[in-house]
């Protein structure tokens, strides 16, 4: 069995011949020893991934990214981590489970409103309940969100495709217009003045507002990065096999013993975690919420950003979610109101994305960046029918030649 040592060396050996040949044999164990715990925990990855998703919003304030720069930018970069949030989390459901859930905007609204109405005082003194620190409603918006998954999971354990997308599809409009309609919500008035939250760690004191500061995304990068890490763990354990074995054929899966009843609501549970956590980053940033903000499209362009990426693909979920966001707001930006043969660029941007949603899923069905277990599938696949379609010729040229 090779050590810890003969690891790192052959790893050295391969990629960085100068650096190999200058590290002696003492210093090797110690250092192998370290660099296998961190690669196989991924924390090299994850501080690479940090490291660069804090830079970002410095780039965008010094203007090196087109098109996105200064309190614009900034606004354009928040979406954009609340988006990917979400992405990740549909990602659970339809890509690894593959459950069609086109309501799954309505967890994101419920974290935001569980985070309204316990942050709020004017809801507080109106209902005689008391107020909650913005930190403290963190865990229960998610919690609350989880709980909805939940509820949306366990009466639709029998259908499936079709007929599973029309449930959502009614589960996200009866979430909205209860909302819409309650008087401890304001109805379509919405709810205001929801409560920044405050940072006081080791002497650091820092307030967050309303202005589009990078702080904002320095709050969403570990909330990504943490989400990030649970869908990937989840996806390598047995937890993910069981997701696949029900997305691929959900009654062979029963009768190879797989609990496909525990394994569909807790797809939904799951992916209804990370739309809470991101209804409390909205909330708490926006400081404002109404029905209107949760439409039905958006639940549609999450569900985009996904397919765009690649089914159960955590690269092709945070990528679909940037395309989502940031392609119309280039295109509005680079167009400066220009038109192309009287169709205005600006106004029609949804119909360009919609464009590129057919192209992408003409020339490549899988995804821009399918998942590894899906390209294996795919390539499986397609060698199966190159074998078959090769002894379907022989035999019809033996039966020629006989």
């Amino acid at each position: 069995m090779a050590t810890p040592a003969a690891d790192l060396r052959s790893y050295l050996d391969q990629n960085y011949p100068r650096i190999s040949a200058r590290t002696p044999e003492g210093v090797m164990a110690p250092l192998g020893g370290a660099w296998r715990l961190w690669w196989r925990l991924g924390l090299l990855r994850y501080l690479v991934a940090a490291a660069v998703m804090i830079a970002v919003p410095f780039l965008i304030e010094g203007g090196a990214v087109p098109y996105l720069e200064g309190a614009a930018g900034n606004t354009v970069l928040f979406r954009t981590g609340i988006w990917i949030l979400l992405a990740l989390g549909l990602g659970v459901v339809v890509g690894l489970a593959g459950l069609l859930d086109l309501g799954y905007i309505a967890f994101f609204l419920l974290g935001a409103y569980t985070t309204a109405l316990m942050t709020n005082s004017g809801a507080s003194d109106q209902f005689h309940f008391a107020t909650w620190p913005t930190w403290a409603v963190l865990p229960v918006a998610i919690l609350v969100a989880m709980a909805a998954g939940a509820a949306l999971g366990l009466p639709t354990l029998r259908l499936r495709g079709d007929y599973l997308a029309i449930v959502t599809l009614g589960f996200h409009e009866i979430v909205r217009q209860t909302m819409n309609n309650l008087t401890i919500t304001n109805g379509s008035r919405g709810i205001f003045g929801i409560p920044h939250p405050t940072f006081n760690l080791f002497g650091i004191n820092y307030e967050f507002s309303l202005d589009p500061a990078p702080y904002w995304w320095f709050l969403l990068t570990p909330a990504i990065l943490l989400a990030v890490l649970m869908v990937r763990h989840l996806d390598n354990s047995r937890v993910g096999r069981y997701w696949t074995a029900i997305r691929e054929d959900e009654v062979a899966a029963a009768a190879m013993g797989v609990p496909v009843t525990k394994m569909k609501v807790l797809a939904f549970v799951i992916g209804a975690s990370t739309s809470g956590l991101a209804g409390w980053i909205y909330a708490v940033q926006i400081n404002y919420i109404s029905p209107n903000n949760f439409p039905l499209l958006d639940s549609i362009l999450v569900l985009s950003a996904v397919v765009i990426g690649g089914l159960g693909s955590i690269s092709g979920a945070i990528f679909g979610a940037v395309l989502v966001i940031t392609l119309p707001e280039f295109v509005r930006e680079a167009s400066g109101g220009e038109t192309i043969l009287g169709f205005d660029i600006e106004t029609g941007r949804i119909a360009i994305f919609g464009l590129l949603l057919v192209i992408v899923m003409i020339f490549r069905p899988g995804g821009v960046f399918a998942a590894r277990r899906r390209r294996t599938e795919l390539h499986e696949a397609s060698a199966v029918d190159a074998t078959l379609a090769a002894v379907s010729v022989d035999e019809s040229s033996s039966k020629e030649r006989s």
